[in-house]
């Protein structure tokens, strides 16, 4: 198991396109992949469980992947929000 904290900085915090990205990523790996925002833990491969985070900018979220290929999923989801999800980060366009 491996986990790493993360800060949101899409200006519109997580909704539906940065989440639909995110469980579109998470799902190419074998290892299970959530995190937690606040008191919140969610699958980070489910978009309603994603979506019922309300996760806003600025929020700090902790990935935990536990599986095979852990290690790179870790990588690829810290990547993916800090890169902003295809979405606009500190004032900025971030299209994929």
């Amino acid at each position: 198991m491996v986990s790493q904290k993360v800060v949101v900085k899409n200006l519109k915090g997580l909704h539906i396109r940065p989440v639909t990205e995110m469980c579109n990523q998470a799902a190419k790996y074998k290892s299970i992949i959530t995190f937690t925002v606040g008191d919140k833990t969610v699958n980070a491969k489910s978009l309603l469980s994603v979506l019922s985070a309300k996760v806003h900018c600025g929020a700090e979220i902790e990935f935990v992947c536990e599986g095979t290929d852990e290690e790179e999923a870790l990588r690829k989801m810290i990547e993916i929000i800090e890169q902003g999800l295809g979405e606009r980060i500190d004032g900025e366009e971030t299209l994929s």
